[in-house]
């Protein structure tokens, strides 16, 4: 395995774990009467959203492509 593989799966976990502990925040009860009130999620929880998607997209696309050119 090169270099550039293991850090896309590392970045794959983190962000999977981000959008999952973004996920679990949305359901709590600070985050609920948030999203009532202002019709939108936390900014941080927004954050933990996007930059884990982001994050896994990256990853995946490092850990599939890591290998190849070579």
């Amino acid at each position: 395995m090169n270099q550039s593989r293991i850090i896309g799966i590392a970045l794959l976990v983190v962000g999977v774990g981000l959008m999952y502990f973004g996920y679990q925040a949305t359901g709590s009860l600070g985050e609920e009467v948030h999203e009532t009130i202002t019709g939108r999620f936390t900014d941080e929880t927004t954050w933990y959203l996007l930059g884990g998607g982001a994050m896994a997209v990256v990853g995946l696309l490092l850990t599939l492509s890591g290998g190849r050119g070579r």
